[in-house]
């Protein structure tokens, strides 16, 4: 019985969490000085609602770098369910490429946050370059990706997106640069040796 009453305020509290989350992107990607009363208004919810979910600007944002970088690791296991590996590695790319300008948006908060002294250390990548082994391996063993290709190797083929303008028209240069690295990791595979032989 009590597990009944309280499933709903679960479902409530996670609904208030990610529309905080959202509000928060939002708003620290347009400036990262937004004011937390701001992104708490935007998400709808109470100065207290919000302090609970996230005591500090510091735990905010941390939690919304993860938060995205999750989201784009996940999305490398749903991208594979239903496209052929190679073409779901380049789906994933531009999905990558979005999170990357996202992320340049927030580069000031991220950056204020882990800054102080004893502050806390900005989040690794590490499930991002899970997510590319896993789909490197899959192209690699329908012979689609070049064999022998890192995730660490393959963040730093791409790292050029990071540099673009994320205020800018990106979207067409990134899609040139991932489709070179993407004609890279085809060169060299078995697949692309048999289609030319024929």
């Amino acid at each position: 019985m009590g597990q009944e009453k309280n499933a709903p305020k679960r479902s409530d509290a996670q609904r208030n969490r990610e529309s905080i989350l959202e509000a928060a992107v939002a708003e620290l990607t347009r400036c990262a000085d937004a004011p937390l009363s701001l992104i708490a208004k935007r998400a709808g919810v109470g100065q207290g609602t919000f302090y609970r979910n996230f005591p500090s600007r510091e735990a905010l944002v941390l939690e919304i770098y993860r938060h995205e970088v999750q989201q784009v690791a996940d999305s490398a296991v749903q991208l594979l369910a239903s496209l052929e590996p190679d073409r779901a590695l380049r789906e994933w790319m531009d999905r990558l490429a979005r999170f990357a300008m996202t992320k340049a948006g927030l580069a000031d908060a991220i950056r204020q946050a882990t800054s102080a002294p004893g502050g806390p250390a900005k989040p690794g990548n590490r499930p991002v370059t899970e997510a590319a082994e896993l789909l490197l391996r899959a192209g690699e063993a329908a012979g689609t990706v070049r064999p022998g290709v890192t995730g660490d190797d393959f963040l730093l083929a791409i790292a050029g997106i990071w540099q673009l303008d994320p205020h800018g028209d990106w979207q067409p240069r990134a899609a040139r640069l991932l489709d070179l690295v993407m004609d890279g990791l085809r060169a060299g595979a078995p697949a692309a040796r048999t289609a030319r032989s024929n």
